[in-house]
Order: structure tokens, then C-alpha cells, then sequence
């Protein structure tokens, strides 16, 4: 699942391409995605111009000249695709469920096997989006400090892996993120949030930030279905110290890394360098 380092890649590559393009044409192939795009999707995006492409999240959301929005999610597997309409070497394939045509010969086409994703108007009206009022900071922004998490994690049970995931706590630290930064901070994944000092959460949110920053400049991370908006894989999975390397030694101490499962996620650390 493409998490907030490859989205905010997406949005970059967006940012090049179809900055300032109208929208001269709006295909839906298959409404039917996580939730569904609805029949008045066409008309409310068609000859608008695009001003602005932001991200909230894992939510990437397009700007329009008169101050709507299109908010779209990639969900498991979707892409975003900036095609050249004069390619014909391309044309629209069973899982290429809507396409916006931008002026200059542009097509943004949404692709997505599973149809987890989500294409939908955020009217201007619409001060708020109800699936993103819960969410919890950017871990870039003033809000997100050792101090906020160490005050809402007090009196928790829950493992501090689990607690930094909760998209209620702070978006962006999937599964990838949040066992690298545990293990730049030294602490274990499956330590009761609750039990983590001041100290600890201040050198945890440092290298959240580290992670992600660093994932972010590198292009995300390759697993399986993440490709840039142009169709590149990230290579962040090349800097992995602990995910995935399950009996391999660790790179700072050699010490064999260990797998667990925490909240039906596979978690990864070293038994050495984390307590």
C-alpha cells in the first residue's frame, strides 16, 4: 500500500505536470471503487483549471480554479499515470477506472486492480472532508514533538509500534516507517506505548521525521505496487535497516534481526540495539 512518503512523491511528480491545465474532458470507466465516484464527478471537474496539487495524509488533493477540490487515495494498488494522449500505445486497460483529459494533449489516468482507491469532488462549501476529520498531525508539522506523544500515550497498553501507526495519532508512520524509526530510536516495537519516556518519544518523533524525510527525497519505497506518477519505482527498500531482514545481521551490531507480530503486522527489530 502506497504510504505517505510515496504519495507525497506522487504529488511532487503531479506538480510538473499538470499544474495550470484545464480539464477539458472527465471518463469514468468503473465507478465502483472504495467508495464510488458519483455520476455528477464529470461535470463538477470538466473545464476546470487545475491551481494546486496538496496532500493531506495519504490523501492527494487537487485544487481547481474555482476553489474545489478532487480528492483521490490510492488505496492497495493504485496509480496515478501522466500519459501522452498522442501514445497509442497505450490505451486504457480493464483496471484504468477514470481518466482526466488535460489541455496540451495530457491524460491523468487512475489505475487500480483492487478498486481500494477513491476519486471524489470536494466541494468548496465543504470546509472539512469527513474522512479526514480524525486524523491526527503531519509528522512534519509544529504539532507533532516528543512532548505530543508522550502526553497522549500515558495510561496506554497498546505496543508504541502500534501507537505511532495510528493514523489518530499522527498520519504517515505505516508499517515500513514506523519499524525503521523505532529502531534509529532504539526501542523495541512491542513496548507499551504507555511505558516510553519523554526522551525516548523526543528522539522517536526526530527520526519519524528522518525517516519519512529521507524516504520522501529517495522516491518512497518499492514493495510491490508503488510507482511515481510517471511510472518509476522508489528505492528507499535499499536503506531498510531492520523490515524484512528477518534471521539477517543487524547493520550496526550483527546481531541477528528477530520478526514478531504485533497488531497482525510483522514487526521487525534488533534484539541488541532496541530495548
Amino acid at each position: 500500500m502506497p504510504e505517505l512518503p510515496e504519495v507525497e512523491t506522487v504529488r511532487r511528480g503531479l506538480i510538473a505536470h499538470i499544474l495550470d491545465r484545464r480539464i477539458e474532458r472527465v471518463t469514468v470507466r468503473d465507478a465502483r471503487l472504495r467508495w464510488r465516484v458519483p455520476k455528477s464527478f464529470a461535470t463538477f471537474a470538466q473545464k476546470r483549471r487545475v491551481v494546486d496539487v496538496g496532500r493531506r495524509g495519504k490523501y492527494l488533493i487537487i485544487g481547481l480554479d474555482n476553489a474545489d477540490r478532487i480528492l483521490i487515495h490510492l488505496g492497495m494498488t493504485g496509480r496515478l499515470l501522466v500519459l501522452d494522449v498522442s501514445d497509442s500505445a497505450r490505451p486504457a486497460q480493464k483496471h484504468d477506472h477514470v481518466d482526466l483529459l488535460l489541455e496540451r494533449g495530457l491524460l491523468l489516468r487512475f489505475h487500480d486492480p483492487r478498486r481500494f482507491g477513491a476519486v471524489l469532488p470536494w466541494p468548496a462549501k465543504e470546509t472539512s472532508h469527513p474522512l479526514m476529520e480524525a486524523m491526527g498531525p503531519e509528522p512534519f508539522s509544529e504539532e507533532f514533538s516528543g512532548d505530543y506523544l508522550f502526553n497522549l500515550s500515558r495510561g496506554r497498553s497498546a505496543a508504541v509500534k502500534n501507537f505511532v501507526m495510528d493514523g489518530r495519532v499522527v498520519v504517515g508512520a505505516g508499517n515500513i516507517y514506523a519499524a525503521e524509526s523505532l529502531f534509529r530510536a532504539g526501542i523495541r516495537p512491542g513496548k507499551a506505548a504507555g511505558k516510553v519516556t519523554r526522551a525516548q518519544f523526543e528522539l522517536l518523533a526526530e527520526k519519524i521525521r528522518e525517516v519519512l524525510g529521507e524516504a520522501i527525497e529517495q522516491g518512497g519505497t518499492t514493495l510491490r505496487d508503488f510507482a511515481s506518477a510517471m511510472g518509476e519505482a522508489g528505492y528507499f527498500q535499499q536503506k531498510l535497516f531492520v523490515y524484512g531482514r528477518e534471521a539477517e545481521p543487524c547493520l550496526v551490531c550483527k546481531s541477528p534481526i528477530r520478526r514478531v507480530v504485533i497488531g497482525q503486522r510483522s514487526s521487525y527489530y534488533c534484539p541488541s540495539c532496541q530495548s
